[in-house]
């Protein structure tokens, strides 16, 4: 079933047909993975061309050595392209930039229906994961920055509002601002019902004397993006 359309040329002949049936249905699968990309969250257009391309380059490089000893070392050199951005990417990219590489080694080796395969079911499960309701602790976790006087003891003023409010909390920075006449405390916090935020952030207000309060979405380390 999984045979390859290239099973009958010999190891130094390559035909148009071949190459163009191969080169076709790489950028065919580069596609269907820029597509699930798209779907799956947020994308750009740049990185969405390069996963297009992409097959379609790691399936001439493996064509071109194919059947010859530096094949292996070939395919090293194919698969540290994942280097080709220069600023790290998040988990879904470098997943998606490994992604192209399989389909395009698969399309190289003329395994297409192989390809097509792979491309499917797994960009299939690679979408409804997208949309399947899982969430780090750390993709609920909020920063939360309060002013507050100077003669206000910050060690256990909110205490009994995390308490009702929060999950859980933890003290992150002190600082002191306005000439140091006020402490500006960050927070990360987890909230019990986000329905509650208003609530929670009014009687902060009680608290510190209606002073700034900034309440958001904490920011992920890159790793876990």
């Amino acid at each position: 079933m999984f045979e390859s359309v290239l099973i009958n040329n010999a190891a130094s002949t390559l035909g148009i047909r071949s190459a163009a049936l191969c080169t076709g249905a790489s950028l065919l699968f580069g596609l269907i993975i820029a597509v699930c990309y798209y779907i799956s969250g947020k994308s750009t257009k740049g990185f969405c061309i390069s996963l297009i391309m992409l097959p379609a380059l790691v399936q001439t490089v493996i064509m071109l050595v194919n059947g010859n000893l530096g094949a292996g070392v070939a395919i090293v050199g194919a698969f540290s392209l994942v280097r080709f951005r220069s600023i790290p990417g998040t988990s879904r990219e470098i997943t998606c930039v490994f992604f192209a590489m399989v389909v395009g080694l698969a399309a190289g080796m003329g395994y297409l229906t192989y390809g097509a395969f792979i491309c499917i079911f797994v960009g299939a499960v690679m979408v409804l994961l997208a949309f399947f309701p899982i969430h780090s602790r750390e993709e609920r976790m909020q920063t939360l920055s309060i002013t507050i006087y100077e003669d206000l003891d910050y060690t256990t003023i909110f205490d009994d509002l995390f308490e009702e409010y929060l999950k859980h909390y933890e003290l992150e920075t002190v600082k002191t601002t306005n000439m140091g006449s006020m402490y500006q405390i960050t927070y990360r916090i987890e909230q019990k019902n986000r329905k509650r935020e208003k609530e929670f952030i009014d009687e902060l207000r009680c608290r510190n004397g209606n002073l700034t309060i900034v309440c958001g979405r904490a920011v992920l380390p890159l790793e876990q993006l």
